[in-house]
């Protein structure tokens, strides 16, 4: 239990809304103030070619954010109730910029995060239950399932890539994601916690590197204690053709692509087990992109009458080619859905044109800190040349130092089975084993 805690904690802070602070509550009025603040330190003994970093020699470098604002509710008689909220956010990296070139270390900025308002039913339509209708509008984030397609619009490039033309700084802070709202959505969400439920929405990014992507969907959950099993349809709207552009960013598909998704997440009805799994197949309409398909199965068992309650997790996952994977991210804790901190973050491949085998192990010594390790082995990369194939072993921790303040440190060692002087791989210079250290700060208020 305490394992899951700690874990939906990192990945709420690194993925959600802001922690808050009440700064009025009376008569069904609620106001409060939203405030987080989270800092990372980096290092790696290489560096990467993958988007445009020309020298080796490793990178060392800081990352940061506060994000501040204040968000509330209103509850009429009826039971029904109004709620939105207004979140700034400044972000920075200093220092040499990221292993893989997307940062300079001389990013900074502050911006509009969240601005959304919506509207809940109460107890108006009891068929429903709870709040069973709710409908929201504007700047925020959102997500599906555990992040495989949608977790936000967290991509969040520097200034490395600057230049004719384009612009695709969104204020640095590259690994911690600080930006991860969609600018526009609509979203209509029906159903509570148990049985049938669902989401209809509209989302559309003003993220240079996704394009400013459009899409719209539906999401439909079933709700058991054993589980949860999901189905997903998502059609790309839009996108700007100057950025989709292939010798860009190659997202041209995305106008006119479909996605369809299948998942199942739970415990089938035995406690200590952990399931999960995924099917999705995508089909980028008229666009010169190949369809692709792609898929995971995950099991996992804690051993909790064991000290330390550790437990033992397996997934393998297979992206083709021509797989998009859309804006996957940070969602129930380290691997999901980034595979490897060095891999996933600067090296790739990234949850595409891949087959990916991860063991991870997790324990916990005491209530307020868990400790863990993560191993990757890739394959069948880049076209099936092999070019990106490697393995990643990824050493952490994450300790609750006090309500207001965790720190999770990382070692990661990523072997690459190719360097930019063979193989068309991505490390530069040489294919030894990289040794890459990270420790992130995450101070809720």
């Amino acid at each position: 239990m305490t394992k899951t805690i700690l874990a939906a904690t990192l990945a709420a802070l690194m993925s959600a809304q802001a922690s808050a602070y009440t700064l009025h509550s009376e008569s069904g009025t609620e106001l409060n103030l939203d405030i987080e603040a989270v800092f990372g330190v980096f290092t790696s003994k290489e560096n990467y070619a993958t988007f445009g970093k020309a020298d080796g020699g490793g990178s060392d470098w800081q990352e940061g954010y506060i994000k501040y604002g204040l968000s509330g509710s209103h509850a009429y008689p009826s039971g029904a109730s109004v709620f939105g909220g207004l979140n700034f956010i400044s972000s920075a990296t200093w220092g040499d910029g990221d292993a893989a070139g997307l940062t300079t270390g001389d990013e900074s900025e502050t911006d509009i995060e969240d601005a959304y308002v919506g509207w809940r039913s109460g107890s108006l339509i009891p068929a429903l239950g709870d709040d069973g209708l709710e409908f929201s509008f504007g700047r925020q984030n959102f997500s599906i399932g555990d992040g495989f397609l949608i977790n936000g619009d967290a991509l969040n490039l520097g200034e490395a890539l600057n230049g004719g033309g384009y612009d695709f700084n969104r204020g640095g802070a590259y690994w911690l994601a600080a930006r991860k709202a969609f600018d526009q959505t609509a979203i209509l969400r029906i159903g509570g916690t148990e049985g049938l439920r669902a989401d209809l929405f509209w989302i559309e990014s003003d993220n240079p590197a996704q394009a400013m992507t459009e899409l719209a969907g539906i999401n439909a959950e079933y709700v058991m204690p054993e589980g949860t099993f999901g189905v997903a349809y998502i059609e790309g709207l839009g996108v700007n053709a100057q950025y989709a552009d292939p010798a860009v960013m190659a997202l041209t598909h995305r106008d006119g692509q479909q996605t369809l998704s299948l998942r199942y997440q739970g415990n089938a009805g035995v406690e200590n087990l952990f399931l999960s799994g995924e099917f999705v197949t995508q089909d980028q309409g008229d666009n010169s992109r190949a369809d692709g398909d792609a898929w995971y199965l995950e099991a996992g068992w804690t051993f909790a009458d064991l000290p330390w309650s550790p437990s033992v997790n397996y997934r393998y996952a297979s992206f083709d080619e021509g797989f998009d994977p859309l804006f996957f991210g940070f969602n129930r804790g380290y691997g999901t859905w980034f595979q490897g901190e060095v891999a996933a973050n600067y090296a790739g491949p990234f949850n595409s044109d891949a087959d990916v085998h991860h063991i991870g192990v997790k324990a916990s010594p005491t209530e307020m800190l868990s400790i863990g390790a993560l191993f990757f082995d890739f394959s069948d990369t880049a076209g099936g040349s092999g070019a990106l194939n490697g393995q990643e072993l990824d050493l952490y921790a994450e300790w609750v130092v006090t309500p207001n303040l965790i720190i999770s440190p990382l070692i990661g060692f990523y072997k690459p089975d190719n360097s930019t002087v063979s193989g068309g791989g991505t490390q530069i210079g040489t294919d030894d084993t990289n040794v890459y250290g990270q420790v992130i700060a995450i101070v809720p208020f």
